[in-house]
């Protein structure tokens, strides 16, 4: 389990068909053999990792229902570790199960951070409240505006200075993971 604070920001090193090799932040000095990481909001597992590195396993799944089949070396990524039993919560429980990949449709730089607009896919737009909790490329966030096909964020400035959301664009995909909370209240509500 994360909890949707990023602690990085890390390079892209190699891609392959079936690996993903990432900088491994200084930080990081706990890991080992199986530890997961939330890579752009995607829980993998270390294969293999170095003073500077670390290695993925990534199945097709995983491919094509994120978007880090799109990144190329030198991207760089969201990455935390995951949430120590007794660690600090101060995100909201984020699985590192992507749903789906949505597109950034608006960027508005303001003087107090950053405002993103989000098409949402239709399956997940029920999930998605205001004021509720959603994960976009791994970062917790809160939706401040949700529409029928799109929500909105205010990003503070440590967010967009700490994330990859700084350099983030219009037209942009965008990793989201909804909040889990919301998915099981629905399952053991709906009659069946």
């Amino acid at each position: 389990m994360f909890t949707g604070i990023i602690e990085a920001t890390a390079e892209v090193l190699e891609k392959s068909d079936s690996a993903l090799k990432v900088e491994r932040p200084q930080m990081f000095d706990d890991i080992k053999i199986g530890s997961s990481i939330s890579v752009h909001g995607v829980c993998l597992s270390v294969v293999s990792f170095d003073d500077t590195s670390m290695k993925f396993d990534v199945v097709g799944e995983t491919w094509s229902r994120s978007n880090l089949g799109e990144l190329e070396v030198g991207s760089s990524v969201n990455v935390e570790r995951a949430m120590p039993v007794n660690g600090r919560f101060d995100g909201h429980i984020v699985q590192g199960h992507v749903e789906a990949v949505g597109n950034v449709t608006k960027v508005a730089r303001l003087s107090a951070g950053v405002r993103l607009e989000i098409k949402i896919p239709k399956e997940l737009i029920k999930y998605c409240i205001q004021k509720g909790s959603i994960t976009l490329n791994g970062v917790s966030l809160t939706i401040s505006e949700q529409k029928s096909n799109s929500i909105s964020v205010a990003l503070v400035p440590h967010t967009v200075e700490h994330t990859t959301f700084g350099s983030i664009k219009e037209g942009d995909s965008i990793n989201i993971e909804t909040d889990i909370l919301g998915k099981y209240v629905e399952e053991l509500t709906v009659q069946k």
